[in-house]
C-alpha cells in the first residue's frame, strides 16, 4: 500500500481522523485514532517499554488495526490505529 502523509497539529491529545480521498474517481472514507499512552500507566518498569507497546497494542479494540507508533518522549507515546473497513 502507497503512503501519503497528511500534517495533524498537536499530538499531545487524543485525537479523531476522518479522512476522505478520491482514487481514480472512487471516493474512500478512511479512519484514523491517534491514541496517547502514558508510560506511568504500563504495568512493567520504565526500562521495558517494548512491552509496554506490545501489551497496549494486543489488547486494543479489535475493531482497529495498528497504523503507526509515534515519536516517544518521556511522558507518553501517541499510537495510531486505522478502523477496520467492513467488506460485509
Amino acid at each position: 500500500m502507497s503512503v501519503i502523509g497528511i500534517e495533524i497539529p498537536r499530538l499531545d491529545e487524543e485525537q479523531n481522523i476522518e479522512v476522505e480521498i478520491k482514487i481514480n474517481g472512487i471516493k474512500k472514507q478512511f479512519h484514523y485514532r491517534v491514541e496517547i499512552f502514558y508510560w506511568e500507566e504500563c504495568p512493567y518498569p520504565a526500562d521495558e517499554r517494548v512491552e509496554c507497546i506490545k501489551s497496549l497494542i494486543s489488547n486494543y479494540n479489535p475493531d482497529w488495526d495498528l497504523a503507526y507508533i509515534g515519536v516517544p518522549n518521556d511522558d507518553y507515546i501517541p499510537i495510531t490505529f486505522k478502523k477496520k473497513r467492513d467488506l460485509g
